[in-house]
């Protein structure tokens, strides 16, 4: 649905994209993530047309976003990160211009109908744009850029200063619209991304550093040698077989959780599987090992350690 190649932006002697790659497929729900800076802005400038990029190339449904702009627009919903209205216009007039621009004529009155009911402002067709809250007026970008039934539609920051109930309505929003569409969407609330997005790309200083789903990512920053583990008997014994084992540098006591068996936090050398050093070692203490984990790794901490190591 989009191929990206190559694609590289400068304002002056700034590279804000270096060398950009990545595809998308239709029905993912992709996220950008990165620091303020990173360029995922002039990333989603680029996808939607607003700007042009200082060299590579941009693909959205086999048309080209420089050599064919109309075409490529055509298939494209946009909500920005600053919303722009006619506050002297009622909601239904507002749809009604945008429905012009994207030259919607057949079945307009139902479509407006169906999509002001999806985002949840069908009651507020005659207020004055005005006239609404942050979140309805957050709801009516959405309504504006679902106009048209875009294959590709590209938000940028769509919970932005919203309160938590409106931000989980959004996110529901997001969720129903990559069953219909391709979705690309920026922000900085990781937890957002993690909860909405099936896959994520990492900018930082204009190049990518990461592109998976965020499982992956998280198991990348989890690994082997990283685990959860509860062992029956005295902590001071666990403790000290645990230290003659080869492999485990680090053993964390975390807290108790049967009669006689506390959970620890078991780090081991990195790109070995610490778990048959951890068998061996309370086998010969005779200390029965009842569960292990994985560590989960918070898309946070996963982004930290990726920033950090450039």
């Amino acid at each position: 649905m989009i191929h990206v190649q190559g694609l590289t932006k400068r304002y002056g002697d700034k590279l804000a994209l270096d060398n950009v790659c990545f595809d998308v497929r239709p029905g993912e729900v992709l996220g950008l993530l990165g620091l303020n800076g990173a360029g995922k802005s002039t990333a989603m400038n680029i996808l939607t047309g607003y700007i042009g990029a200082t060299s590579g190339t941009v693909v959205i449904d086999g048309h080209d976003i420089a050599d064919d702009p109309l075409a490529a627009k055509a298939v494209i919903g946009y909500l920005p990160e600053q919303l722009a209205f006619y506050g002297d216009m009622r909601v239904r007039e507002y749809l009604d211009f945008v429905c012009d621009l994207k030259r919607v004529r057949e079945g307009r009155r139902e479509h407006v109908a169906s999509i002001c009911t999806r985002v949840g402002i069908d009651r507020m067709t005659d207020r004055l744009v005005r006239n609404l809250s942050r979140g309805y007026r957050q709801r009516l970008g959405f309504a504006q850029a679902l106009l048209g039934n875009p294959k590709v539609v590209i938000l940028d920051e769509p919970t932005a200063g919203l309160d938590p109930s409106q931000i989980v309505e959004i996110r529901k929003l997001v969720r129903a619209l990559g069953k219909s569409s391709t979705v690309i969407m920026s922000s900085h609330v990781l937890s957002e991304i993690q909860a909405i997005c099936t896959r994520i790309i990492v900018l930082h200083q204009g190049r990518v550093l990461a592109d998976d789903t965020p499982e992956n990512l998280g198991r990348s920053a989890q690994g082997a040698h990283r685990m959860i583990a509860r062992i029956q008997g005295r902590p001071e014994r666990v403790e000290a077989a645990l230290s003659r084992a080869p492999g485990i540098t680090q053993v964390r006591l975390l807290e108790q959780r049967e009669s006689d068996a506390f959970d620890y936090a078991i780090e081991g050398v990195r790109d070995r599987d610490v778990r048959a050093d951890l068998f061996r070692a309370l086998a010969r203490a005779d200390l029965p090992l009842l569960s292990t984990g994985g560590v989960e790794s918070s898309l946070e901490q996963v982004f930290l350690q990726l920033v950090a190591g450039r």
